[in-house]
């Protein structure tokens, strides 16, 4: 199967999903600098959601600059991708909402945790289907910044309870890691 269709499919759910956390985020009804003050946990979850489905979205365009074919298997893993990233405008708007409150970090979390896991599902049913002499394959063999960021999901779930500050801050720190997107495959097309 041809791949185009899937990147097109993603690149438009990413977009609505975009689309979907900024219109949730509400005009005050005052015109004041103080009116803006509430909106600062909204704005700043929205600021790290939109950071992580950035990051999302470029990996997914590196991953298929890679594959070269596709089948049924790889549409559903890549649609169970879709619908992990699509709960982050619900999380999003419940964190922000919520002020950072440790249940909603906890559950901001499980989605971050899943939205990796169903990545990690997808590249292992791309890396099947290409063989384990692909390029995926061999890139996929030394991913440790998808291994610490598991961890640090792990991790934070739970600690939202003790700290949703070191829970936020695991979360921030997976997103540092992955703002450079993965350079192995770029340096492996472009030889």
């Amino acid at each position: 199967m041809n791949k185009n269709r899937i990147e097109a499919f993603s690149d438009g759910v990413l977009a609505i999903i975009i689309t979907i956390m900024i219109l949730e985020i509400k005009v005050p009804e005052s015109n004041t600098f103080d009116s803006l003050k509430l909106l600062i946990p909204v704005f700043l979850s929205y600021v790290l959601s939109f950071a992580y489905v950035g990051i999302y979205w470029n990996n997914h365009h590196h991953m298929f600059q890679a594959v070269k074919q596709i089948n049924g298997s790889v549409l559903w893993g890549n649609l169970f991708l879709l619908f992990w990233l699509s709960l982050i405008p619900f999380a999003t708007s419940w964190i922000g909402s919520q002020h950072f409150a440790a249940v909603t970090m906890s559950c901001y979390g499980f989605i971050l945790f899943m939205c990796a896991v169903s990545y990690t599902i997808l590249l292992n049913k791309i890396i099947k289907l290409e063989g384990k002499d692909s390029l995926l394959a061999k890139i996929a063999e030394k991913d440790y910044k998808g291994k610490i960021s598991l961890f640090c999901y792990l991790l934070g779930v739970p600690l939202a309870f003790v700290s949703v500050w070191i829970s936020g801050l695991l979360y921030f720190t997976v997103a540092l890691i992955w703002i450079v997107p993965d350079m192995r495959i770029e340096k492996q097309i472009l030889k």
